[in-house]
């Protein structure tokens, strides 16, 4: 999910294909096939990560198991923040 203005991307990653390490258990059957697999969904979320601040984006990560009111409300604030900073860096500018 993104909020082009606020320049904010969400990702509500899943504990199994994002390895989460909290629930995440490793299969037994074909175990090097999958610890590979989540080991670079991980790597690609990282670079996604570095790419996307590296444009000027704030990322925001979620796992599937937290609560989405407060996932909700944690993005809310970070939405809000963003806007209220660049519409007084936009109101303060001067007009050419």
């Amino acid at each position: 999910m993104t909020f082009r203005k606020a320049r904010v991307a969400v990702f509500i990653d899943g504990c199994y294909w994002h390895g989460c390490p909290i629930h995440f258990v490793e299969p037994k059957a074909n175990a090097s096939f999958w610890k590979d697999k989540i080991e670079k969904n991980r790597q690609r979320d990282a670079e996604t990560n570095s790419e996307l601040e590296k444009h000027g984006w704030i990322v925001l990560r979620f796992w599937e198991h937290e609560d989405p009111e407060l996932c909700a409300g944690t993005i809310e604030q970070v939405v809000r923040q963003v806007t209220a900073v660049t519409k007084r860096c936009s109101d303060a500018a001067p007009d050419h």
